[in-house]
């Protein structure tokens, strides 16, 4: 079902219609309270959240990504990344994306993709888009205008009862090894925050119900049921990913937590008038 304070996009008649004005409004999690208060008592101001993955930045986007996001801050108040910010991963790309995103007037959060490893230097292209004022996680968590946000790249392996098993040859030990550890840090991540409302960002899909729409065949290399299990230990929000590009926009986990597919050629290619979706809390 989908969350009833999220709008992004015109989705098909299969999904129903969602117009990319406001969201309509909902209590956070435990109440209230989650809100805070600000001079005189009042409520503080809802966080509105700008959404999107797979930008693919490539030598020649000089202009399209500040196109994009250049004036994303009249309808949101934080952008966040969810991997596949470059193409191949390479310096140039990871240059020219942080100078498009200097344009970016409020706070961007990001993680990372398997594009941004494909040259071998995915920290270099993390610093370079650090220097840049954007908070990149792998494994942390930062706060945002009261917000929590616990991010990771996360990794591939299937899902429920075909997710790959530890056990057999030492290669495909080492391969489910990675899914843990990137489960792992995100329960460090989550268990760093200590703001009432979290949210969730990664790469791969933590469910298999946001792949659907790709071909059955490549669900296990689309993400990791490995993914959902810190999503059950800690209080979270909402998730989002990227990297299934013909997949579902919207699930959620075995518990209820809301989960949104925000890659950006499915965004768009569902009607979206904007490269992100909106979400607030």
């Amino acid at each position: 079902m989908p969350d009833d304070r999220w709008v992004s996009t015109t989705m098909g008649s299969d999904q129903g219609e969602v117009r990319d004005t406001i969201i309509s409004e909902g209590p956070g999690r435990g109440g209230p309270g989650n809100w805070g208060q600000g001079e005189g008592g009042s409520q503080r101001a809802k966080v509105r959240i700008a959404a999107t993955a797979d930008v693919h930045c490539t030598k020649g986007s000089s202009g399209r990504i500040e196109a994009l996001f250049g004036s994303v801050h009249e309808r949101a108040d934080v952008l966040v990344l969810c991997g596949d910010l470059t193409d191949h991963g390479t310096q140039d790309e990871a240059v020219l994306l942080a100078r498009e995103l200097t344009h970016v007037r409020i706070p961007v959060v990001a993680v990372l993709g398997n594009h941004d490893h494909e040259a071998g230097t995915p920290e270099k292209v993390a610093d370079t888009l650090s220097e840049a004022g954007v908070q990149v996680l792998d494994g942390e968590a930062v706060e945002v205008n009261g917000v929590g946000f616990a991010g990771v790249k996360g990794f591939l392996g299937g899902f429920g009862r075909g997710t790959l098993g530890f056990w057999g040859e030492t290669a495909v030990k080492a391969f489910v090894q990675a899914a843990i550890d990137e489960a792992l840090k995100l329960e460090h991540a989550l268990a760093h925050l200590q703001t009432d409302q979290r949210v969730v960002l990664m790469h791969y899909a933590p469910i298999d119900t946001t792949c659907e729409g790709e071909r059955k065949e490549i669900y296990p290399y689309l993400g990791c049921s490995r993914l959902e299990e810190p999503l059950m230990r800690a209080p979270v929000d909402v998730v989002f990913h990227g990297h299934a590009h013909k997949g579902s926009l919207t699930g959620q986990t075995a518990q209820g937590i809301p989960v949104f597919n925000v890659a950006m050629p499915l965004l768009l290619g569902s009607g979206s008038e904007v490269p992100y979706m909106l979400y607030e809390l």
